[in-house]
């Protein structure tokens, strides 16, 4: 019988948390609640979550620090709750490294699908034991340039020579534009292409993932991320 994966839920609301956890044990997920930011943190190395639901209004600790915290040492998929609609407040959790933000009050069955939805996007990424690459050529869907390999199939990227830790969504946007060189796509044919129709998003999704993605991938004298100013981005073979 296969593992239930395992959900951790924060929120200083019971009420809210019991009915998330409700949702999810229906869907046959396993989960556990915490309500502050200090506890969810201690609870991770014991419960070893798939996922974690961050409130983002947490009492102590909030939900940006809790997140900070657990990106430090672990690539834990993590979506963010809050009633906090701004494009800031998005951008700002997305830029800490959470994977989807879901604004509140929510449907039952929207959060259901986002928890599948990014579930899903990790079952594709197996465990890579971090550290120097393998010297054996690439297998699989994947791209080759200059100090750089980014394989679709095993979920990895080699840079120079060394493995770089990498949520799917980062991934597949590097894979998809270096998979296109010198050719421009429009934000909103990224978020198409990368997040699917059903994204319920805005462009400014796009523009934090490249930055995360620049910060990991350095410009190369053969290759680039290039900004296309008022359009979008394109990989740029030199």
């Amino acid at each position: 019988m296969a593992e239930k994966q395992r959900i951790l839920i924060v929120d200083d609301d019971e009420n809210i948390a019991e009915l998330i956890s409700l949702y999810l044990t229906k869907e046959c997920y396993e989960t556990r609640i915490e309500y502050d930011g200090e506890a969810a943190l201690n609870a991770i190395p014991s419960f070893h979550p798939h996922l974690i639901l961050l409130d983002l209004m947490l009492p102590g600790m909030d939900g940006y620090q809790v997140c900070r915290e657990v990106r430090k040492n672990s690539q834990t998929p993590i979506i963010m709750l809050s009633a906090k609609g701004e494009v800031f407040d998005k951008v700002l959790g997305l830029e800490l490294g959470a994977d989807d933000y879901v604004i509140k009050p929510f449907d039952s069955k929207e959060l259901v699908a986002r928890v599948k939805a990014v579930l899903r996007r990790y079952q594709q990424q197996p465990a890579a034991a971090s550290g120097a690459a393998a010297s054996l050529e690439p297998q699989g869907k994947y791209v080759k340039y200059p100090d750089l390999i980014v394989n679709l199939t095993n979920y990895s990227v080699t840079y120079k020579g060394r493995t770089v830790d990498m949520p799917p969504k980062e991934l597949e946007l590097l894979y998809f534009l270096a998979s296109s060189p010198n050719q421009v796509f429009t934000r909103e044919q990224l978020l198409d292409h990368i997040w699917g129709y059903e994204y319920i998003g805005d462009t400014r999704t796009v523009d934090v993932h490249i930055k995360r993605l620049r910060e990991k991938i350095k410009d190369h004298e053969h290759w680039a991320i290039s900004t296309v100013w008022g359009i979008g981005y394109k990989f740029e073979v030199r």
